[in-house]
């Protein structure tokens, strides 16, 4: 694969298109959160009371639906015609770090990610649609720069 694989740009390169993305929440003194995202109500907690994913849950689930966001969008932009996308999402944490010890990364040490495009493509387009989606993908930027070790295993299923 060469930076010829990259897509271009669907927007100016040289024109900033600046966006916020606003969240709030309310904690009352519990592992329990109730966010506001515009008009939707997110809920998360730790294990022990149970009523909603845990954050670290939340974040593999960002994890997924932005790369389901990605995955659209170039395969718009190439023409890439598919049906469905299954994915899973693995992450290790070591609780020893959100609990204070030293020296323990707080946040995922790795994440294993399993993406199933159902697709009649050829391998070369797949794997043109896979290295455009890694560029893109905001949050998995994020995990990376954070020095995750993301491990993706990319199939081709046929429709």
């Amino acid at each position: 694969m060469s930076d010829q694989d990259l897509l271009p740009p669907s927007v100016d390169p040289n024109k900033s298109v600046l966006g916020i993305r606003r969240v709030s929440a309310r904690n009352e003194a519990s592992t329990r959160s109730v966010m506001m995202v515009r008009d939707h109500i997110l809920v998360s907690d730790e294990k022990g009371t149970n009523t909603g994913p845990t954050p670290l849950e939340m974040t593999l689930s960002s994890l997924l639906g932005c790369e389901g966001v990605i995955i659209n969008r170039c395969a718009e932009a190439m023409k890439f015609e598919y049906t469905a996308v299954d994915m899973e999402a693995d992450g290790e944490v070591d609780q020893r770090g959100s609990r204070g010890v030293q020296g323990v990364r707080p946040y995922f040490n790795w994440v294993k990610m399993k993406i199933r495009v159902h697709t009649d493509e050829t391998q070369d387009r797949m794997d043109r649609l896979t290295k455009n989606v890694e560029y893109r993908c905001p949050v998995m930027n994020l995990f990376k720069s954070a020095d995750v070790d993301v491990n993706i295993q990319w199939e081709r299923v046929p429709s």
